[in-house]
């Protein structure tokens, strides 16, 4: 079943691709024609089917190279709208290549392409959003979902379940955990069934599709060991990874002298990326600053009616090389707050004002950081700053906890936007920071702000 509606969906989102390119070319021949009266006399539409048809297979056929075809679970729609531009370039530039050399008495204006291009960008985008909606509502309902079985049940596997539970559109169904410490347990409502080395015969009797082992600081012998045991070819396995495994995300191979090294993805932000990144902060911040302006002088007059003390709230952080800075937050606490030293915020924190709570839960207390940004002391992107005394006590703590520090700090961040905010591990938070430090680029960066927004008035993790 799970295979036939593969089968289907794929079909689903082929005939969706289909349609959108041939309504893209019909609306580009429309605009072409109708509103540029100096291209002459609108030309039967049927004499442009040689090249609609070539149009469409060169599409269809650059989709399909780029594995845009290929039914990810848990692939951001924005990472699959982003492939969509490079590969409609791609395919209308061979389109047109075609056509010029099989149809060479074909006459069109070139202003066509260009309006071509344009729609089928925009048509195929929406269908395709329009398909994750309908593969959303399906997977929601059970109809092709993933069997699922995590391999441990401490910290990592419970952060998984509680992700595949966030998001019934990934098409997840968690069945049980295996763990030797806890066999015969319930862990937040899935049963503990076995021990690892149970695994192949739990795969076969409960039918598992997939299984995620969440074992991050096991010996790398001790998974393979544990992966061995799954003699079930069909199944997909998936391995949570270590910090290590998460830097290493690109690997080259060196010498040092004949002597061979691994050599590690260096920090990407260098040169002319850093110079490129200050300008978007900048430019980003700047805008916000003017526009947002009126809302500011409101927000500060409500926290000022609210309770006695200043609107904003002033506070040191670490920032870039660990470099103390002053972070800028409308005021959400009592003045006392921190008479006893700074501690972690709680849930029903007794210290938080009527207001405070509100600007916290909607995350509008953030707001004056773009002061930060705009001088420098912060990004728009990056990892969030701690105060100078978690700082001291996370770097014994967490491994590799001080390369947060080679980047500027930030509003957003990567381990932000997948839920790792307010209280919560400080080890998952690092692995996140790590991986954005290691993997920069400016779509990433971008991919983060538009997240942040989607989730902007949905997050309630702040307190």
């Amino acid at each position: 079943m799970r295979r036939r509606a593969q089968v289907l969906l794929t079909l689903t989102l082929l005939l969706l691709d289909v349609s959108a390119i041939a309504l893209a070319f019909y609306a580009a021949y429309r605009v072409t024609f109708a509103a540029s009266p100096g291209n002459g006399p609108m030309p039967d539409l049927l004499a442009f089917a040689p090249m609609i048809l070539t149009m469409l297979a060169s599409l269809v056929s650059v989709y399909f190279f780029y594995k845009l075809y290929h039914q990810r679970r848990g692939e951001s729609r924005l990472d699959e709208l982003y492939k969509l531009i490079p590969a409609t370039s791609i395919g209308v530039i061979v389109a047109t290549a075609v056509t010029t050399v099989l149809y060479r008495d074909l006459e069109y204006p070139r202003l066509l392409l260009v309006f071509v291009w344009l729609f089928t960008l925009l048509f195929v985008a929406l269908a395709r959003l329009l398909f994750g909606i309908l593969r959303a509502l399906a997977y929601a309902r059970g109809w092709g979902a993933l069997r699922v079985l995590i391999v441990g049940a401490g910290e990592s596997g419970i952060m998984i379940l509680e992700k595949i539970r966030s998001s019934p559109r990934l098409g997840y169904r968690p069945i049980a955990f295996l763990d030797d410490e806890l066999v015969g347990k319930q862990v937040l409502g899935l049963p503990v069934v076995g021990h690892t080395d149970d695994l192949g015969a739990v795969v076969r009797d409960l039918r598992i599709d997939e299984v995620i082992i969440a074992l991050p600081d096991a010996p790398h012998q001790q998974i393979l060991s544990i992966v061995s045991k799954c003699e079930d070819g069909s199944v997909s396995i998936k391995v949570f990874p270590d910090v290590f495994q998460i830097m290493a995300s690109e690997v080259n191979i060196g010498d040092l002298s004949g002597l061979p090294l691994l050599a590690m993805r260096d920090v990407a932000l260098r040169g002319w990326r850093l110079t490129l990144k200050r300008i978007m902060d900048l430019t980003l911040s700047a805008m916000w600053l003017v526009v947002w302006s009126p809302f500011y002088l409101l927000v500060a007059l409500l926290v000022k009616l609210d309770s006695p003390g200043p609107a904003l709230f002033t506070q040191v952080r670490m920032g870039l090389d660990a470099k103390p800075f002053p972070i800028y937050k409308f005021r959400s606490m009592r003045l006392d707050a921190e008479k006893d030293g700074p501690g972690w915020t709680t849930q029903d924190d007794p210290r938080i004002t009527r207001l405070g709570r509100f600007l916290r839960r909607t995350s509008l207390d953030e707001f004056p950081q773009f002061i930060n940004v705009f001088l420098g002391h912060m990004s728009l992107v990056g990892p969030r700053p701690e105060q100078p005394a978690f700082v001291e006590q996370f770097r014994e703590l967490v491994p590799r906890y001080m390369e947060r520090h080679r980047e500027k700090a930030g509003i957003t961040g990567w381990a932000q936007v997948n839920g790792l905010r307010g209280d919560t591990s400080i080890s998952e938070r690092t692995k996140y920071d790590l991986y954005y430090i290691e993997n920069w680029s400016l779509w990433f960066d971008f991919k983060i702000l538009l997240l942040t927004a989607l989730k902007f008035f949905r997050d309630r993790s702040a307190y």
